[in-house]
């Protein structure tokens, strides 16, 4: 009788991501995965010590294939953006993984390729390098939040989202004009949670990165109880 066949390492991820295009990480199991690949899960715990780290694994492809091809151009904001909406499309195309990612990160060389651009790109911002730490890290916490609220948006099925515009029509324009007059003054124009993603990520990005080119000012005011900036 043959063996069982000996699945590689890339295989097994391959299986994952598209297990977890149609479920969540809390469904998701190594039982599962090993029931897809017509294996047990013995032989899978010998490439991954516990489902967290195949999750972690599975996000850090997605990372990968974000950062592949990826060329450093223009200045240290643009960079910083071109590689954020490099990973905000990459995970746009596994919504599933979003949440993946943003919950249980990841250690790989996708990781690793990403913080190593964000802080290049920031330290030729003429920030301290003192702050550049800290800086990354609300930079990475903004794109993480963002690129998952996204993807829980472009999850839902076409059902559900058009379930969820009619409850938004409702919901604003059957306001009582007494009780909420600045949503009947706005009715018109306020837009769906998953309306204009793109732009709000962009927008929001900018806006943060804008905040800390205004730190690199050398007009920038006094640090508290400091003396002024000659």
């Amino acid at each position: 009788m043959a063996g069982r066949r000996r699945w590689s390492t890339e295989e097994i991820l391959d299986a994952a991501v598209e297990l977890l295009r149609t479920s969540d990480a809390e469904s998701f199991s190594v039982r599962k995965l090993a029931a897809v690949l017509g294996t047990d899960s013995s032989s899978l715990y010998r490439h991954f010590r516990s489902k967290t780290e195949l999750l972690r694994a599975v996000a850090d492809r997605i990372l990968l294939a974000a950062v592949d091809g990826y060329r450093p151009e223009g200045d240290w904001k643009q960079r910083i953006t071109a590689l954020a909406l490099r990973v905000r499309e990459a995970f746009g195309e596994h919504p599933q993984l979003a949440a993946v990612w943003a919950r249980y990160a990841s250690g790989g060389t996708g990781s690793r390729l990403v913080m190593e651009e964000v802080l290049q790109a920031l330290s030729a911002s003429g920030l301290p390098d003192a702050e550049i730490p800290a800086r990354y890290h609300r930079i990475a916490v903004l794109i993480a939040a963002l690129i998952a609220s996204e993807a829980g948006v472009g999850a839902v099925t076409p059902e559900e989202r058009a379930q969820g515009t009619e409850l938004f029509r409702v919901a604003v324009f059957g306001a009582d004009p007494e009780r909420f007059p600045a949503l009947a003054r706005f009715a018109r124009d306020v837009r769906p949670l998953g309306a204009d993603r793109r732009a709000a990520f962009e927008e929001i990005l900018a806006a943060h990165l804008a905040h800390i080119e205004a730190a690199t000012s050398p007009t920038r005011g006094p640090a508290r109880g400091g003396p002024p900036r000659r």
